[in-house]
């Protein structure tokens, strides 16, 4: 049997990134640790757990890793700001990644990456409590989460791909992740998806990710999305809701009997 004192654990979605292949989430926005664990199971490499868009807590999030915990999906958490506070906590509560919201500069970009980050690298404190119970090479601890926390930057500002080459090139940053939507009305397109500018901007940040060696990611509901923005140069990919699953499994199965009501 491997010895797990000796043989570092790595991040399965660091290291697919890593090897130029992609990952696929699954975002939860229900508060349930019982949703967690059952999606976990489902083949996803990780779990975007939703804490910018969504009722959960970090008392929630807290018993979804534990729920996690063993099973092939890893724990991601979007927080709602930008500060060292939110990622130490949700880091310390087990995430294995933190999506932050609006990195729209360098200085954001470099925020991000000292807030997930052990000094003398960043800012994180280390008080990481049930983090250490949960990692699966809690021995190593500090350095294993050093090298293994993925930090993502969401770029969802047209000020973001302005400042793109400077945030891609940014020590640190694992994933830049396209907000469209947000990305969108920023351009004042009102969220609007197929509008030339919007792709104009999207090709850019996927021109500076490839520059800079950085994996680029981007929502996509379908396995033909993800089919196509693969071949695009993507990979990265939030995937559908958990309760946007439960809506296409219930058209799955009812669709053919006809109408109910």
């Amino acid at each position: 049997m491997t010895n797990p004192q000796t043989t570092p654990w790595t991040s399965p979605i660091k290291q697919r990134l890593r090897a130029g292949k992609t990952v696929i989430g699954l975002t939860i926005t229900t508060a349930s640790a019982d949703v967690a664990a059952a999606a976990a199971r489902l083949g996803f490499d990780f779990l975007w757990i939703e804490m910018e868009h969504s009722p959960i807590t970090l008392e929630t999030l807290r018993n979804m890793i534990l729920a996690m915990r063993g099973l092939p999906a890893i724990p991601v958490a979007r927080v709602p700001v930008n500060e060292l506070w939110q990622a130490k906590r949700v880091l310390d509560a087990g995430a294995m990644g933190v999506v932050f919201p609006f990195v729209s500069t360098p200085e954001l970009a470099r925020r991000a990456v000292s807030a997930c980050k052990y000094p003398p690298a960043g800012r994180r404190g280390s008080g990481a409590g049930l983090a250490t119970s949960v990692w699966p090479d809690a021995p190593n601890f500090y350095d294993q989460s050093d090298e293994n926390v993925a930090v993502i930057a969401m770029i969802e500002e047209a000020l973001a791909v302005d400042n793109i080459d400077a945030i891609a090139a940014t020590p640190g940053i694992d994933a830049l992740f396209l907000g469209t939507s947000d990305l969108s009305f920023s351009l004042g397109l009102r969220g609007g998806q197929d509008h030339p500018q919007l792709q104009e901007a999207i090709d850019k940040v996927l021109a500076a990710g490839q520059r800079h060696g950085v994996a680029v990611g981007r929502p996509a509901h379908t396995a033909a999305d993800i089919r196509e923005y693969t071949r695009q140069g993507f990979r990265m990919f939030q995937s559908q809701t958990d309760l946007g699953l439960i809506a296409a499994g219930a058209r799955e199965l009812l669709g053919p009997l006809g109408p109910r009501h």
